[in-house]
């Protein structure tokens, strides 16, 4: 008997080349389209074809802030994934898989787990169609509309045509035939959706959904995951917003061509990830040298060199507050939700603009590329502040005045009466080099206090750190970034346990809220960091900046985001063991095959899954 519950999840995996991120992204918008609240993270490997892929999506009628840690529903498209997941199907969840690829037996699954196989050859006579024929089969079985998949269906192939969309909705209702007839309804369904169609995005396509809302004109890059879908994203909205968007050889160029078009007023930004960042380095210090306003995009990944590439981590924390030498002003921003990837990213170009130096936008793999539902953004009232811009400059015209707030005012290139000097070399008001005169370490001591002087004011704007949750709970989650959502759900599941907990999650990071931070930590009873990185780099920056040490620490660096279950059992043990000395643990995903993998035996796959692996 199907038990209706508030939320499930669903995986599809498979190989490189089998059509799961097309599978999975048409699963996650019917269901966004159907009333449900939708996460879904695509956990990739970096090859074309082969390899092993798992879309992990989870649907709710009620908001949902991870891809959980259950496994209700397997969509297992090779052998492979069968022998990786099949056990951890829950009780009352199912298999789907292709019967042309691999056989299934019920000693290969946990109990009460159904195996619905499908002749996909006999069914849409083509393996082509097998993620389109087992999808089918999951909505069938699901009981969920499924004219939003034949909708998905139409939009995706649109260009290619009735020949192909024609086929694909065929497999997709023999799909549903075929489960009609030869499976049981799901036992674990969700309950009905509320009717309203969500609209379903990740952390890039918001990023540049902010950039353009606060009137960023100008976006080069050189591709690198996970920063590319921005990119991506960005090309196709160009003609309609006047964006012009260039692909350079490289990072080095990609940040000097933003500065250039920053430097004559336009609102300018680059994006890359760790290995490119690293290029950037010299052009960072030189926008912070000619106070040249530009926003920088760092999606991270597991490092060092290459590292993953596709493959989440918060590892670049100090690469990002040390990158170029010398000391000037910069703003590091860490977004936790899709929410604040757009608002923080309108944030973002108005600091630029009103402090004339360098905004670096801190993001991971797991916020840039994941998949959620939300309720929509406000574009029309997007607030806009170009700083302290000249259009008429009197009594002559000094670029970099000294001015109590260490903000020049500046006039745009070609402004009649404005003429001055830019150089990366340390200069006076008028931007005239100091080293090409004699030395003068009053004037060096002058334009560094200036430059400098603009943090102090730029911390008074920003705004104040706050702890969600009970403010008197037992322990305190701290984190950064997108970290965020699995701990504010961990807070939530604790609380049903009876135990309690709350979250306090840094978003502005640089610069430093020291009085704010130190209150709030000085207010907690136990503390616990929840950082994917294996140093504590934001527990680390908190003692330098704060004299205050977090008690203990759950760090993650195996390339997968932290899981629901990670966080609840080790704050769990926190809370009830109550430990007197720091505890570090580290957790690691069980995304591996089991020690006794073999390849399943079959005529159609049994050879290729030998070659993968």
């Amino acid at each position: 008997m199907a038990q209706t519950h508030t939320e499930l999840t669903v995986w599809i995996g498979g190989s490189a080349g089998d059509g799961i991120a097309s599978a999975g992204e048409s699963f996650a918008k019917a269901c966004s389209r159907s009333g449900y609240h939708v996460f879904a993270y695509n956990s990739y490997q970096s090859v074309i074809r082969g390899g092993h892929v798992c879309m992990h999506t989870r649907i709710g009628t009620h908001k949902v802030y991870t891809q959980g840690d259950e496994l209700d529903y397997l969509v297992a498209l090779n052998a492979d994934s069968f022998q990786r997941y099949g056990k951890r199907v829950v009780p009352g969840g199912a298999v789907f898989y292709n019967t042309d690829k691999f056989k299934a037996a019920p000693d290969q699954v946990g109990p009460d787990v159904q195996l619905i196989g499908l002749p996909v050859m006999a069914l849409a006579g083509n393996q082509l169609m097998q993620n389109t024929a087992l999808l089918g089969a999951l909505i069938q079985t699901l009981g969920l509309d499924p004219d939003a998949i034949r909708e998905l269906i139409r939009e995706r192939f649109a260009k290619k045509g009735e020949a192909v969309i024609k086929p694909n909705l065929e497999a997709f209702d023999k799909g549903m035939g075929f489960a009609r007839e030869h499976a049981k309804p799901g036992a674990i369904r969700v309950g009905p959706g509320d009717g309203k169609r969500r609209p379903l995005a990740g952390g890039n396509p918001m990023i540049g959904f902010g950039a353009l809302a606060a009137g960023c004109r100008f976006y080069s890059a050189y591709p690198m995951t996970p920063a590319s879908s921005l990119l991506h994203w960005l090309v196709g909205y160009a003609a309609k917003t006047g964006l012009m968007v260039k692909q350079c050889e490289d990072e080095i160029s990609a940040l000097n061509m933003a500065i250039g078009a920053a430097h004559v007023g336009v609102r300018a930004m680059t994006g890359t990830s760790g290995g490119g960042f690293a290029l950037m380095t010299e052009a960072v210090g030189e926008a912070g040298m000619t106070e040249t306003p530009v926003v920088i995009v760092e999606a991270m990944r597991g490092g060092p060199s290459t590292g993953l590439p596709t493959k989440t981590e918060q590892g670049d924390l100090f690469q990002l507050l040390g990158a170029s030498q010398g000391e000037f002003p910069r703003v590091i921003l860490a977004p936790r939700t899709l929410q604040e990837c757009y608002d923080m990213t309108i944030h973002g170009f108005n600091l630029a603009e009103r402090y004339q130096c360098p905004v670096l936008i801190a993001t991971d793999l797991y916020l840039a590329e994941r998949l959620e539902t939300f309720d929509g953004v406000n574009i029309t009232k997007v607030p806009i502040d170009r700083g302290a811009l000249l259009k008429q400059p009197e009594n002559g015209y000094r670029r970099f005045a000294d001015t109590p707030t260490g903000v020049s005012p500046r006039a745009l290139p070609g402004t009649p009466g404005a003429v001055s000097t830019t150089a990366t070399d340390e200069h006076d008001e008028d931007g005239i080099v100091i080293s090409d005169v004699f030395t003068n370490p009053p004037m060096r001591k002058k334009m560094m206090e200036k430059r400098m002087r603009k943090m102090d004011h730029l911390l008074k704007e920003l705004p104040a750190p706050a702890i969600d949750g009970p403010a008197d709970a037992d322990l305190t989650l701290v984190g950064w970034g997108s970290t965020y959502q699995v701990m504010l759900e961990a807070m939530e599941r604790l609380k049903q346990e009876g135990l309690s907990a709350n979250v306090l999650c840094l978003r502005y990071l640089w610069p430093f809220q020291t009085e704010q931070v130190s209150r709030l930590l000085k207010g907690c009873k136990m503390t616990m960091s929840v950082e994917a990185n294996y140093t504590g780099q934001l527990v680390r920056l908190i003692r330098m900046e704060t004299g205050l040490s977090v008690q203990h620490h759950l760090r993650k660096y195996d390339g997968e985001p932290f899981e629901l279950k990670q966080v609840v059992d080790q704050a769990r043990t926190i809370l009830k063991t109550k430990p007197k000395e720091p505890v570090v643990a580290s957790v690691v995903s069980d995304e591996g095959l089991p020690a006794d993998f073999s390849p399943i035996e079959s005529p159609a796959l049994g050879a290729e899954v030998s070659r993968q692996h």
